[in-house]
């Protein structure tokens, strides 16, 4: 599996998505807009182990949208949810969408 990016989230593969069990599917809400990056089709369920999100779909496929970006599908599997990084000559900072 390869990594798949939706504006400044990223889901790269993992071995596992353990943790506390989430009770809703939005993996980043955008800090400009108030949009969110959400599972909004598919069975899917969302952890959360020491800051970091892991997205694990049950279904073939499960669908991420966002309200400014084309909606994806995801495949079944382990997911490890990030936010993009992007480097300015002050350091490091994480993308807004």
């Amino acid at each position: 599996m390869q990594p798949i990016r939706q504006g400044d989230v990223i889901l790269l593969p993992a071995q596992q998505s353990e943790g506390q069990k989430l009770s809703h599917l939005t993996l980043a809400e955008g800090e400009v807009t108030g949009h969110k990056h959400r599972i909004s089709d598919g069975q899917a369920e969302l952890y959360e182990k020491n800051g970091t999100l892991y997205l694990r779909v049950f279904s073939e496929t499960a669908t991420l949208t966002h309200e400014e970006h084309k909606a994806i599908s995801i495949p079944q599997g382990s997911w490890m949810v990030r936010i993009q990084r992007e480097y300015e000559p002050q350091g490091w900072r994480y993308v807004a969408d």
